[in-house]
């Protein structure tokens, strides 16, 4: 009896932080959603991708500097390789598929923009096939059949509305969710050994640095001066729709596990279709609905393999 109820405590308690941690991710997947309806509403100030990323990163940088000085103070130096690995993962994962992402967000639609990358895991399932030589199930082939149909689904809703260039803009973000299965394939190595808050810390402050590097070389430093209203969205765009859901998402993973931390980021495309409508205005058809879930049974079934 006394041993029943001596567990009783510690089972709330590992209740409770399975919640929180569930809770985490949901809101995580939320917040990193909502960066493309942000980004909406800063192109209709006129600025370009190369300006909206800029401010993004300037706005974060500083956060993940802290945690890259504080990781670097507790942790091992790094070797030199691992240098050059960090350097190029955030150049692939979060330079490059940013930039990617925000110049198709020009073109298409924050809900199709949303499906197509949650496209990611099945763009690493098909690498790992591809160059890790890996088998794929029966059952495996057809959640990537089912996400894909979902995805032409709204795609050919989104060329029937007449929206220019979705095409490319499509294309545009396809590129970014192939880049960060790049960068997830070269990360599984390193995360191992330098820990997932130093590894993340190190490459988004070289990708921060690449971002506002590139338009100090390709933008006039007077774009700087923008209205008020940039500075706001920029600064909800670097820390409410970027920092916050970094570490949001590492902590719920420690919690409650990768497999169910990804399957609660299954919200995420959900959430940015009826955001988009709700504050863009965009309007939610049966076919972007149905398009929606089936890209989400696809990601669910893959998330169910091991």
């Amino acid at each position: 009896m006394e041993k029943s109820l001596s567990h009783a405590p510690q089972g709330a308690h590992a209740r409770r932080a399975y919640l929180g941690g569930l809770l985490l991710a949901i809101g995580g997947a939320v917040l990193f959603s909502t960066k493309a309806v942000v980004a909406k509403l800063l192109y209709r100030y006129h600025i370009d991708a190369v300006t909206l990323i800029a401010f993004r990163m300037l706005f974060s940088l500083p956060v993940f500097a802290a945690v890259a000085v504080w990781q670097m103070r507790s942790g091992p130096p790094l070797s030199v390789s691992d240098r050059w690995r960090l350097v190029g993962m955030g150049l692939i994962g979060y330079y490059l598929s940013s930039f990617l992402d925000f110049l198709g967000l020009q073109y298409i639609s924050v809900g199709l923009e949303r499906l197509i990358l949650f496209l990611t895991p099945t763009f690493v399932l098909l690498m790992t096939t591809v160059f890790l030589r890996r088998h794929i199930s029966r059952k495996q082939w057809l959640a990537l059949l089912i996400s894909y149909c979902g995805i032409v689904l709204v795609f050919l809703h989104d060329l029937k509305g007449g929206a220019s260039n979705v095409a490319l803009g499509s294309m545009l973000v396809l590129g970014s969710a192939a880049s960060y299965a790049v960068y997830l394939l070269l990360s599984g190595e390193m995360v191992k050994r330098l820990g997932a808050l130093r590894l993340v810390a190190y490459a988004m402050c070289v990708s921060s640095v690449a971002c506002i590097a590139q338009f100090f070389l390709l933008r006039p430093a007077s774009l700087l001066i923008q209205p008020a209203p940039v500075y706001w969205l920029s600064l909800v765009n670097g820390i409410l729709c970027t920092v916050m859901p970094v570490f949001m998402t590492m902590i719920a993973v420690a919690r409650i596990g990768a497999g169910t931390a990804s399957q609660a980021g299954m919200i995420g495309p959900v959430s940015t279709l009826f955001l988009g409508a709700l504050v863009l205005g965009e309007s939610i058809t049966p076919w972007q609905l149905a398009g929606t879930s089936l890209v989400l049974a696809g990601i669910y079934q893959l998330s169910k393999n091991k």
